[in-house]
């Protein structure tokens, strides 16, 4: 079979041990298309970001990188602006012809909690080779609020895949034809085109700004938060916004988007000529996002947004990021939405799902 392994397939590596974890993975972190990884006990502070490149251990760099270690077993504070490393439960064993890609979870991207996954011999971020046998590590730097972490969290996930099954755009445009994928016309190149909405209908709200002086988030609470006392609210009555530099924002695509059932889709998280800023920390789009058949009826994209190094001007309706959709190796057994307790099926703008409900 060639394409991105559904949540079957992904408990049979289980079972057959290509993916092991200590304690055991539990079902709630099978998604369609992918595995939620777990923080395992103790967090390393770092002096900076690394990769460990290739022959070489992350055992080894941490005894470079080391600033000190801390026992998260009762709960720790990851402080805003720090880098840390934190081992994860899950181990893989990864046959010849699998492929893994990871990435932040949707509630971690929401919180501006860059995480990110390396491996042994690893040269790439949340890449991991086919073959790969090994440890996992995350590497978590709060951008805008300092978090309350405790073992067996999940900030990040892994999504397997044997060979490629990219669609290319004739064919992507053969899928938008035969089964819409937007609720408008199709922007097709190289994946399909998502643009910003700064004209949301009856009102002049368009998104959130993170304030910089902010109390911790504990992970663990849900719908527990204030949102006046984390985010200020971005307004805008002529479709146009002016991001300042190294400001985190929370948009929405103007696009109600499709994931077909056999299908999933990743979000490229930048795209250098559309601007000073990086679009979306977490990518993975399950089979049945927005789909009817899993109780969706179009869902927006939330864009998670950082300006760079220059005020940016943004407008209604510009193209800041795209989607790369991939074949399914089966169809999944479980869809996103439908029957598995999917916080963002059918949503609009929508902070993270710590935050109380606004409006």
């Amino acid at each position: 079979m060639t394409g991105v392994c559904p949540n079957q397939q992904i408990e049979a590596m289980i079972g057959g041990g290509e993916i092991t974890a200590s304690p055991e993975v539990i079902p709630a972190q099978i998604q369609p298309a992918s595995l939620d990884l777990r923080l395992a006990t103790v967090a390393y502070r770092v002096r900076a970001s690394f990769l460990s490149g290739e022959a070489r251990t992350v055992a080894d760099r941490l005894a470079e990188f080391e600033m000190h270690r801390i026992d998260i077993t009762d709960g720790a504070v990851l402080e805003k602006g720090c880098v840390y490393l934190v081992p994860l439960m899950e181990s893989l064993a990864l046959p010849a012809d699998t492929s893994a890609v990871a990435n932040a979870k949707s509630s971690t991207g929401r919180l501006d909690l860059l995480t990110r996954t390396i491996t042994d011999g690893g040269t790439e971020f949340d890449r991991v080779p086919a073959g790969y046998t090994g440890p996992l590590f995350a590497e978590i730097c709060p951008r805008s609020f300092s978090v309350l972490v405790r073992p067996g969290m999940r900030l990040n996930q892994i999504r397997f895949r044997q060979g490629q099954a990219v669609l290319c755009d004739a064919e992507l445009t053969s899928l938008h034809n035969d089964s819409p994928l937007v609720d408008g016309p199709a922007v097709i190149q190289d994946g399909l085109g998502f643009s910003v909405d700064l004209q949301l209908p009856d009102t002049d709200l368009v998104g959130y700004r993170a304030k910089p002086h902010t109390g911790v988030i504990d992970l663990d609470r849900i719908g527990e938060y204030d949102p006046q006392e984390y985010w200020e609210e971005v307004r805008t009555t002529d479709g146009r916004i002016i991001l300042d530099p190294g400001a985190f924002y929370i948009l929405v695509s103007r696009e109600a988007v499709h994931i077909p059932p056999m299908y999933a889709a990743e979000m490229a998280p930048y795209l250098a000529m559309v601007g000073e800023f990086r679009v979306h920390y977490a990518g993975f789009f399950d089979p049945g996002f927005g789909h009817a058949a899993a109780g969706g009826a179009g869902s927006r994209g939330v864009l998670e947004v950082r300006c760079h190094e220059a005020p940016f001007v943004l407008e209604h309706g510009q193209v800041v990021g795209r989607l790369v959709y991939e074949k399914m190796a089966e169809m999944p057994t479980q869809l996103y939405g439908a029957g598995i307790a999917s916080n963002y099926q059918g949503q609009g703008l929508k902070l993270s799902k710590h935050f109380k409900a606004v409006g």
